[in-house]
């Protein structure tokens, strides 16, 4: 397709601002329901019981994985986009996709049935954060052929610089209550679950082996 076709079809109908609908997409649409999926995989691992299996190891790895994919997404609501926040969101995403293969791996080598709804939970959580960095992308190309020139030219380049405007204190704190409600208490409550399993089921080797002595 041409540049003039493309710049036909995109003016053929109402006038949109691609910049501010492709923000408030992400804002509003893509960062919100990305809860969804999240609390949907603690749901999946508490049915499965995931404190008689792979146990706190697997809880340890949903943590880590939250903060890959949390530190960015922090970062991008406080700072603008530049060769610099880019780098931490590729870099978050790329993490954060090779630790899933080993929390995957973790929770079939313990015998954690992986259901196929939950694997198609995981395809929601792999993807978005790619869907995300997508949009940024093409929303800031100037930003990444910056970072395909190594910055050169721009003295900000390889610091994190504050938005401007910030964001509202409003949509800040509803995305922290939201984050606090459908990740970090469930989660938390996963890993004090397998922490008491795991304190129980030492317990229960040492009285076993007492008994035997």
């Amino acid at each position: 397709m041409s540049r003039d076709q493309a710049t036909r079809i995109s003016t053929s109908g109402p006038t949109v601002d691609v910049g501010e609908a492709t923000t408030r997409y992400l804002l509003y649409g893509l960062l919100p329901s990305w809860f969804v999926p999240g609390l949907a995989d603690w749901v999946m691992h508490r049915r499965t019981r995931i404190e008689d299996t792979a146990g706190i190891k697997e809880s340890v790895i949903h943590a880590l994985m939250m903060a890959e994919i949390g530190i960015p997404i922090a970062a991008t609501l406080r700072y603008r986009v530049n060769p610099a926040l880019l780098a931490v969101q590729l870099g978050g995403a790329a993490v954060h996709e090779a630790t899933a293969l080993w929390d995957v791996r973790t929770a079939v080598h313990s015998g954690r049935e992986v259901k196929p709804v939950e694997q198609h939970i995981h395809s929601f959580l792999e993807s978005l954060p790619f869907g995300a960095l997508a949009s940024l992308m093409c929303l800031h190309s100037d930003q990444v052929r910056s970072l395909l020139r190594g910055g050169r030219g721009d003295p900000d380049a390889w610091r994190l610089v504050p938005r401007r405007p910030q964001l509202s204190r409003g949509y800040l704190a509803g995305i922290t209550a939201a984050i606090g409600a459908c990740v970090l208490l469930p989660y938390a409550e996963e890993l004090l679950r397998c922490g008491r399993a795991a304190k129980t089921s030492k317990k229960e080797v040492e009285t076993s082996c007492a008994s035997h002595s």
